[in-house]
Parts: C-alpha cells; sequence; structure tokens
C-alpha cells in the first residue's frame, strides 16, 4: 500500500521503519537458504566458500554434485521413492479432506468444532509423538515397513492441509447454486463435479500441493513407519549428514528449495484465480 499524500511525519518514519523491519526479518528467512545455493556448485568437497568462489573464478564452481546426484543409483532409488510416498498419499489426503471440508461446511454438520479439531490434530500433535504412535498401531496390524503404511501415514499428516484450504474456499460458497441445479433435474452426482467442483478447485489444488510438500518433505514418521525400502529424499539427507558428509546434499537441498518455490508460486496463482472468481480485487 502507498504512502498517502497527507500522511503525517509521524505516519511516515512508521512507514519506512516498517518495511526496514520486515526486509531484515526476510533476511534472516531467506539468507540460509541463499547461501547453500552457490555452495552446491562448489568444485571441492568443502562446505565453505573458497578463494576461488570469492573471486567468482571459475574454476572455483563445477556441477559434479549435481552430476553426482543424478548418477547414484542410491539418490536416484530415494527420489522414486519420495514422488511414489508424496503421490499416492496426496491422492488419498484430497479425496479425504476434500470430503471432510465438504461435511464441515453444511450448517446442519453436528459437533463440528470437535470434528475439525480431530481433523487438524496432526498438525498440532509433536510430530515425534505422532511417529511413535503411527508405529505401534502399524507393527500391531502389519503396515510397518511396507509403502503402504508410509502412504497412510503421510495421507493423515496431509490431511488437515486439504481440509482446512478448502474450508477457507467454501467460506463464501453460494449453496443456493446447488438447489438451483436440484430444482433444474440435476442430480448430486452432476451437481458436485459440474457445480461445485470447478468453484473449490483452487482450494482442492492448494490443498493438494501442501499435503505434497509435507510428504516429500517429511523425515520423522518415514524413518518410524518404514524401513530401508521406503527411503526417502529427506532420509537420504539425514543419513548423509551423520555418514557421509558430501556437497551432494546442497545440490539435493537446492533443487528442494527451487520445487519449493514452484509449488509456491502455484500456490499463489490458484489463490488469485480464486479470488477473481468470488469477485475479490486486491
Amino acid at each position: 500500500m502507498a504512502l498517502p499524500l497527507h500522511a503525517t511525519t509521524g505516519e511516515k518514519i512508521w512507514y519506512y521503519v516498517y518495511r526496514a523491519i520486515c526486509g531484515l526479518i526476510f533476511f534472516f528467512l531467506i539468507a540460509p537458504i541463499v547461501v547453500v545455493i552457490p555452495l552446491s556448485f562448489n568444485a571441492v568437497p568443502f562446505f565453505t566458500f573458497t578463494p576461488e568462489m570469492l573471486a567468482f573464478d571459475p574454476a572455483g564452481y563445477s556441477l559434479k554434485w549435481y552430476q553426482e546426484f543424478f548418477g547414484s543409483l542410491n539418490w536416484q532409488g530415494a527420489v522414486k521413492n519420495s514422488f511414489i510416498l508424496a503421490v499416492f498419499s496426496t491422492l488419498i489426503a484430497t479425496v479425504l479432506g476434500t470430503i471432510a471440508a465438504l461435511g464441515l461446511s453444511r450448517a446442519e454438520m453436528p459437533a463440528k468444532t470437535l470434528i475439525m479439531g480431530i481433523l487438524i490434530s496432526p498438525m498440532v500433535v509433536p510430530i515425534i509423538i505422532a511417529a511413535a504412535g503411527m508405529f505401534f498401531f502399524y507393527s500391531d496390524i502389519g503396515l510397518a515397513s511396507t509403502h503402504f503404511g508410509v502412504i497412510l501415514a503421510h495421507a493423515a499428516l496431509g490431511t488437515p492441509f486439504v481440509v482446512i484450504t478448502v474450508t477457507a474456499t467454501l467460506v463464501g460458497f453460494d449453496h443456493s447454486l446447488t438447489r438451483a441445479a436440484a430444482m433444474l433435474g440435476a442430480t448430486p452426482t452432476r451437481t458436485f463435479f459440474k457445480i461445485i467442483v470447478p468453484l473449490i478447485l483452487p482450494g482442492v489444488i492448494s490443498g493438494a500441493l501442501f499435503a505434497f510438500v509435507t510428504s516429500f518433505d517429511e523425515v520423522v514418521v518415514v524413518r518410524f513407519v518404514g524401513s530401508y525400502q521406503q527411503r526417502t529424499i529427506p532420509w537420504a539427507m539425514f543419513s548423509g549428514l551423520r555418514e557421509q558428509i558430501s556437497p551432494t546434499i546442497l545440490a539435493v537441498a537446492t533443487l528442494l528449495v527451487l520445487l519449493s518455490i514452484l509449488m509456491l508460486t502455484t500456490v499463489e496463482l490458484l489463490r488469485r484465480r480464486n479470488d477473481r472468481i468470488r469477485g475479490i480485487t486486491n
């Protein structure tokens, strides 16, 4: 928001101080990421800036850590597992979260507060407690150390994000549209796919992206519930830091940062599209 022409001296001072504070906070949050990215191009196996890098000498930079990542069967197996677990857990979380949000949006739904609290509890409970509980539960029913068990665990972690985003999308939903469709002879299924889904689709996709990132970035639950066969990228990075420190981890971290930026950009574009559909202008 631009500074108004009639602003007082105090308001002008606060205007610039506020933006300076926001800039410092942003720098504090983004600085570690900015440092990691150039280090991933280091020509030597060190986690520090070499004199050649500081002098911007091309000899100090290399892509060999990226080549090691894409050429390693160990890393590529982790990438494959991460995408398999993330995709299937996202599908389950999206379906369950959307259905739950649609039910909670109805005025006649009983105990909505209690149900919402239960649904978002995986976001509130410390991840180590949730992981331990899932381990004991899955061990009793034979799902521990299986892909399906990890998928269900990640789906439980991702469902709250879908519930929250879809519920926020449904806040301004006009239920008279569904009643009009019923009066015109549309079946509930046709009404859902032709009217409800197009209107809530931005929220559904945003929730699915958050669920995907949650699964893709999760390491605690998969180490409790899974085994080496379910080894994911975060697991491989964590193990690499403990067993064999290599700048390949920095290359992987850079790729994950780029993936996160792509996801956040998509979410922002969907949010703006949803605002346009609902007639909200910024």
